[in-house]
């Protein structure tokens, strides 16, 4: 059988000008994680770096992509208006939408990028070149600007449950700000479709000392750069402990389970694509080995 998951060390991580489009991106190396040549069929995922001055030239992908900023600071310029990113910032670039990348001074960037459907290295990486945009003066990301509705900000401050009150939120109480905790376990969605993406989804998940899930899996594939602690990951019965920069994939049908097993939090960036259905998202093994049970104490029973 194929394996259904993939685990990329940060010590084994490559960066590489991607050949095609961005060869004349000066000062661009990307280290592709994910894709075709891993075993996915939803998702491109890999980190990027832009060194000072650099730049990405202006160009659209037939693919939904979004990006969180792990280091640095950067202008992203779009069709709409120019946007000064920074770590911590996240953001969607919807299926068509013009963009381009710039670094000002003596500041690099560095970002996580999430792609689905899955670009196609056969096709230049669904990507094409488009006619310069204008640089406009950058405006930050701000949650109460809706010039900026398509980005956002979280820090390991929004992951803190006793932090959401309204008079702390930037924003009034919605389910743009709500946290999802349970099982020691915290989750706090960026980029979905409430924030206008359609093909993939983008979230931060924090685990406490004693946080756990069970063995589960989604008919859809997940991916999870650790940013931060120390995290056991079991992927059909293959046990990893991953730690800050290291990356792991899971693909339709694989089981998989994390048990945090450092002495403080381990927070991670997680991605899937497609995106969830509304209902049965996740196949919990310990629910249905319940069943199997029952099933089998009525067969005997029944003798």
């Amino acid at each position: 059988m194929t394996s259904r998951h993939l685990v990329r060390r940060a010590s084994e991580a490559s960066y590489g000008r991607p050949a095609g489009w961005s060869a004349d991106a000066p000062g661009y190396r990307r280290w592709s994680v994910v894709g075709e040549d891993a075993g996915a069929v939803h998702t491109g995922f890999g980190v990027c770096e832009l060194e000072p001055s650099g730049a990405l030239p202006a160009h659209v992908h037939s693919f939904e992509e979004s990006f969180h900023v792990l280091d640095g600071s950067a202008i992203v310029d779009t069709s709409d208006g120019s946007y000064r990113v920074r770590a911590g910032d996240y953001g969607l670039i919807p299926v068509g939408v013009p963009h381009a990348w710039r670094t000002e001074g003596d500041t690099a960037v560095r970002w996580a990028e999430m792609q689905g459907p899955q670009p196609r290295e056969r096709l230049d990486g669904d990507t094409f070149l488009v006619p310069p945009l204008p640089k406009r003066d950058p405006i930050p990301v701000d949650a109460r600007d809706p010039r900026t509705r398509s980005l956002g900000t979280i820090t390991p401050g929004h992951m803190d449950p006793g932090k959401q009150s309204q008079s702390l939120l930037a924003v009034s109480a919605s389910m743009r700000t709500a946290l999802l905790v349970y099982s020691g376990i915290t989750v706090k969605m960026m980029v979905d479709s409430d924030l206008g993406a359609q093909l993939t989804s983008m979230f931060m998940v924090q685990y406490e000392p004693d946080g756990l899930a069970g063995a589960h899996d989604h008919p859809f594939e997940e991916t999870y750069l650790i940013l931060e602690g120390t995290v056991e990951a079991s992927f059909d019965g293959e046990k990893h402990v991953l730690e800050a920069g290291d990356v792991a994939w899971a693909g339709v049908g694989c089981v998989h389970a994390f048990t945090n097993v450092g002495e403080g939090r381990v927070r991670w960036l997680e991605t899937q694509a497609p995106q969830p259905p509304p209902r049965h998202s996740y196949r919990f093994a310990r629910d249905w080995d319940y069943l199997r049970e029952r099933l089998s104490e009525n067969a005997e029973g029944s003798i």
